[in-house]
C-alpha cells in the first residue's frame, strides 16, 4: 500500500496526515501521540475513526498539525483521518458519516468590529 496523504482543518488548526501500513503507531509533530496531545479526551478524539472501522492496530500515522489550541488540532486531525480511512475503503464511510466523522466543521471566530469592545460586546455607554 501506498501513503496515503488527507488534509484537516478545524477553525484555524490545519492537520496533514499520511496514512500507511503498519502496527498502530501514531506520531504527531515527531513526538509520541500520548505526548503531544496529553488529556485522555483528546487521545480517543485521534482515535476514534479507527475505532469505528475497527482498524485500531492496522495503519502506522505521521502527522503534521499546526495553528489554533490542541481542541482544534485534534478534531483537524480526526476529519484528516476519517477521509484518509474513506480513501483507503469506501466501506469505512458507512460508520463514519452517521457520527459526523466526516463533515467539516464551519465555524470560526467571528471578527472584532471597529467601535466595539469585541465581536458582539460594545463599549460601556453612558448617557450622563
Amino acid at each position: 500500500m501506498e501513503v496515503i496523504h488527507k488534509i484537516g482543518r478545524r477553525k484555524t488548526a490545519v492537520a496533514r496526515v499520511y496514512l500507511s501500513d503498519g502496527k498502530g503507531k501514531i506520531t504527531v509533530n515527531k513526538r509520541d501521540l500520548a505526548d503531544y496531545f496529553p488529556t485522555a479526551t483528546l487521545q480517543y478524539k485521534v482515535q476514534q475513526p479507527f475505532a469505528l472501522t475497527e482498524n485500531e492496530n492496522a495503519f502506522d500515522v505521521n502527522i503534521n498539525v499546526y495553528g489554533g489550541g490542541i481542541t482544534g488540532q485534534a478534531e483537524a486531525v480526526r476529519l484528516a483521518i476519517s477521509r484518509a480511512l474513506c480513501e483507503l475503503d469506501e466501506e469505512n464511510r458507512v460508520a463514519l458519516k452517521p457520527e459526523g466523522l466526516l463533515t467539516r466543521d464551519p465555524r470560526m471566530v467571528e471578527r472584532k468590529k471597529f467601535g466595539q469592545k469585541k465581536a458582539r460586546k460594545k463599549f460601556q455607554f453612558s448617557k450622563r
